[in-house]
């Protein structure tokens, strides 16, 4: 039969530690606490925690005895205690030496932090943080930790990188954003960091290798102007992409003022007659000209506000009473409508699969914007002549980023569940170990292969 120390050991899973005795007691909260005292072994008790190198002995650091949080067993609360001393090491200084049942730094034990990290990923924090009994930093910290072990080199995350696209996303109101690059040909995040903008980009690019910068062939994301410039000036040979979807978004920007536009004159126009006809108390007789001229002014005016959906969606999507209103704009506004069918032209020139045809329609498209005298569209105009070559690189190698606004809607969901970060570096992490391949292994599990990012 096992002693109550070697079951003490065997549950604490740490083959280089020795358990030299154990207690119970109750907290002024009453709860219950098993603690156990241990130790490395005589071979182990003087490693480096980092490069694990047996280094000389420096000083005792304190006199009291540091104490780390494990799993709960049953409910009881379990404590490792053990009095540290300090190290020598050649490579890396004086440090406290390493305690095989914990990670450099933590005041908790390995199974923990783990623990912690593997529960992160799937529910909220304030939910982690209850059922773990601590509080949302130090979820933050487990967090940290536990991608520390599983990816120890984040930087080769950079390396063969061929296709990659760019976009930033806000974490927080007043304009707070990350920016995310990610790995088309893994759909996984390569690099994130806070802010936006061309500083932001040219921090990734200048901690590249030569090497790294001379693998990218694609890079994909919207038609900000910093991205064009970083692009040609760290990596000219690369294919510069723009995600079909904010070129379509383009257009439907300028269709939304040409909308608002026709609705304003509709309403003047309703205005100017009800002013010019003003009319007495009660309703307006059936057989009152002005009055049904000034009813059917405001019914188009109307009807005109409330054909957002029918202009944005597709031709093929379009409901019944969509496709009315559709036709009511096709016979009453050709402005409208003529603004509408060049933006169903952009999208669809967008699906072609052979760039030939597609430049073909470009070009026909360009033509159309530039004579439409629309002044929205001839604005579009000029931004889709500037970008035609990255469009046509688009359709050609069929790329987009769609993986990239998936990747956003996971950030969306980490913010979520965590109702927001007040350390930019703890959602960092989470993204990392969430948006990637990785795996937490839990304690006491079959070990999975575990896929570099």
């Amino acid at each position: 039969m096992a002693s109550a120390d070697t079951l003490c050991k065997k549950l604490l899973g740490v083959k280089s530690a020795i358990v030299t005795g154990h207690d119970f007691y109750q907290d002024s909260n009453g709860l219950n606490h098993l603690r156990i005292h241990a130790r490395p072994s005589k071979r182990h008790e003087n490693d480096c925690p980092f490069c694990h190198r047996h280094c000389r002995f420096y000083d005792i650091q304190t006199h009291s005895p540091r104490i780390w949080r494990s799993l709960d067993w049953g409910g009881t609360l379990v404590e490792v205690q053990y009095r540290t001393h300090r190290i020598e090491c050649p490579e890396h200084g004086v440090l406290v030496a390493d305690v095989p049942w914990t990670y450099p730094g933590s005041g908790f034990t390995k199974d923990f932090d783990l623990t912690a990290g593997w529960l992160a990923v799937y529910l909220p924090r304030s939910t982690v943080s209850e059922y773990m009994r601590t509080d949302w930093e130090t979820v933050g910290r487990c967090v940290h930790r536990t991608l520390d072990v599983i990816e120890p080199e984040r930087a080769r995350r950079l390396d063969n990188l061929v296709n990659i696209g760019i976009d930033e996303t806000s974490y927080r109101k007043g304009q707070k954003y990350i920016t995310v690059i990610v790995n088309h040909d893994t759909n996984t995040v390569v690099w994130a960091a806070q802010g936006h903008g061309k500083k932001v980009l040219e921090q990734f690019y200048r901690q590249l290798t030569p090497k790294q910068l001379s693998s990218i062939r694609v890079f994909t994301g919207d038609g900000a102007r910093w991205i064009t410039d970083c692009v040609n000036e760290f990596t000219p040979e690369c294919e510069r992409c723009i995600d079909p979807f904010h070129v379509v978004e383009w257009a439907m920007e300028a269709l939304d003022e040409v909308r608002w536009e026709a609705w304003r004159e509709a309403h003047a126009k309703a205005v100017q007659a009800e002013k010019a006809n003003p009319r007495g108390r009660g309703r307006p007789k059936a057989d009152d000209p002005e009055a049904q001229s000034i009813a059917d002014a405001k019914a188009k005016a109307e009807q005109i506000k409330k054909t957002a959906f029918a202009l944005g969606k597709a031709p093929e999507h379009l409901t019944e009473n969509q496709k009315l209103k559709l036709a009511m704009i096709a016979e009453n506004d050709k402005r409208l409508y003529r603004a509408y069918s060049l933006k169903e032209h952009l999208r669809l020139l967008l699906k072609h699969k052979d760039t030939a045809k597609a430049g073909a329609e470009l070009k026909r498209w360009l033509w159309r914007s530039s004579h439409s005298r629309i002044s929205a569209f001839k604005e579009l105009y000029k931004k889709i002549k500037k970008h035609k070559n990255h469009i046509l690189n688009t359709i050609r190698l069929g790329m987009s980023n769609a993986r990239i606004e998936a990747t956003n809607n996971k950030i969306k969901l980490i913010i979520r569940k965590a109702y927001g970060f007040r350390n930019i570096q703890n959602m960092l992490d989470m993204v990392y170990l969430v948006c990637s391949n990785l795996r937490v292994q839990l304690p006491n599990r079959k070990m999975k292969l575990v896929r570099s990012a």
